[in-house]
């Protein structure tokens, strides 16, 4: 009879409540495998490894240990392959989705020109990683137009049902779908009260897109995934597309054009995360700061770490964390900082990295410079971009870690609890 493969193994004998886990001669995880309460067993292996695994570690049940180890002894290789996760592959994607995003926001250029003429002011409507990007979006706007730009609170217009004048300004409303029923009545209410309106979607049939002035249509294509990757990366195109198409803007178009390949040279980047993988699985508590133009960035990285790997996770400014929550900083907290490899932000956040590092604090830096990556415990190598473009190019790192950390707690990143693509705010 054929021996049983380890694999198989690690699914026949995982019981109730259990996490097990391969470990390989290098001693990085092979395969994970958990049972959740009702039995199912959710099986990851991992599919760029065929080494013999000389260990098994497991949680809560010393007869699976036993099995596995018992087989262990066999250091037969990891047979059974599984494909990657929609959400690596959509990692994978977004160096084609940006440059595609730019281009139809070129074509588009001319309507977005007319839309903006006579107004002062921008306002940006969004929700989840969309609301994550808007923030890049109004730094982007400020720094580079010298516009005022703000994001819209949706109660506003859905629960207190205000009247604003809005006839100076350009409502740019942000939404992967395009049918998140909030962000939709918003625009209505906004176009109501005399705004012109902008829609940023990756559908152009969707509500969103048909009824406003103007749409932007991210090209990232279908997104199987539910968490947001290369739709978020799009948006972040889209948002700096527009701003460079404003006057004042053309500076960042030389910009933008590098940053497709950048996005693609770090879509199959490894630098640095195995060893920020293992940080994050074994840490605490985590907190993920940022500054400026990276600062929706961080959001986002929070964002996808709570939503993806079921980890509480705090996103703050580096100006809100010095502003008293810092105190609670302590050995046992993993830090995330996340920078832009040049601009004013950048000195701060290494004197705020050594800070964390001094009250006990692991550091694990996406993005900076060298003297960043120096005072940081770990690192993740960021894109070659400067400040005003990095922020497509930062998340791509972090999104390769958070994957790569739901597989290892056996979490299935491609449908986290309780998410779905379409986001009701106030379910009925």
């Amino acid at each position: 009879m054929r021996p049983e493969s380890p694999v198989m193994a690690l699914r026949r004998t995982t019981t109730q409540g259990t996490l097990a886990q391969l470990i390989g001669r290098s001693g990085a995880v092979l395969a994970s495998a958990f049972a959740e309460n009702d039995g199912t067993v959710l099986l990851q292996a991992d599919v760029d490894r065929s080494e013999p695994f000389a260990r098994a570690e497991v949680g809560r049940a010393p007869g699976v240990g036993r099995a596995l180890v018992s087989r262990a002894r066999q250091r037969d290789p990891i047979v059974p392959r599984v494909s990657p996760t929609w959400m690596r592959r959509e990692i994978a994607e977004q160096g084609e989705a940006v440059a595609a995003t730019l281009e139809e926001v070129r074509r588009r250029a001319e309507q977005v020109r007319e839309a903006v003429v006579g107004r002062r002011r921008i306002l940006f409507v969004a929700r989840g990683s969309s609301d994550n990007a808007a923030v890049y979006g109004r730094y982007l706007a400020e720094t580079q137009l010298g516009v005022p730009a703000a994001l819209a609170a949706p109660s506003v217009a859905t629960h207190y049902h205000a009247r604003v004048d809005l006839s100076d300004t350009l409502v740019v409303s942000i939404s992967q779908s395009g049918r998140t029923e909030e962000i939709v009545e918003v625009q209505r209410w906004a176009r109501s009260l005399g705004a012109a309106t902008v829609a940023i979607s990756n559908d152009p049939d969707s509500p969103l897109a048909t009824e406003a002035d103007v749409p932007l249509t991210t090209q990232a294509g279908a997104e199987r995934a539910v968490p947001a990757t290369k739709s978020y990366s799009s948006q972040l195109a889209a948002l700096a597309g527009m701003v460079a198409t404003f006057e004042g803007g053309a500076v960042l178009w030389p910009l933008l054009e590098r940053a497709p390949a950048e996005l693609s040279r770090l879509e199959s980047a490894e630098e640095g995360v195995a060893a920020a993988v293992d940080a994050l699985a074994s840490t605490d508590e985590t907190l993920v700061t940022g500054r400026g133009l990276a600062f929706g960035t961080a959001l986002e990285v929070a964002l996808k770490l709570e939503e993806t790997c079921l980890r509480p996770v705090r996103g703050l400014s580096y100006a809100d964390l010095r502003h008293g929550p810092i105190a609670v900083v302590g050995p046992g907290l993993t830090a995330v900082v996340v920078a832009a490899q040049d601009g004013p932000m950048l000195g701060a956040l290494v004197e705020l990295a050594r800070d964390l590092t001094a009250r006990g604090a692991r550091v694990l830096a996406v993005g900076g410079d060298a003297a960043l990556a120096g005072v940081a415990a770990y690192h993740l190598p960021g894109p070659d971009l400067p400040e005003p473009v990095a922020p497509l190019g930062l998340i791509v790192p972090a999104q390769l870690v958070v994957e790569s950390l739901a597989r290892r707690l056996g979490l299935d990143p491609d449908a986290p609890r309780g998410l779905s693509k379409v986001t009701t705010t106030d379910p009925s």
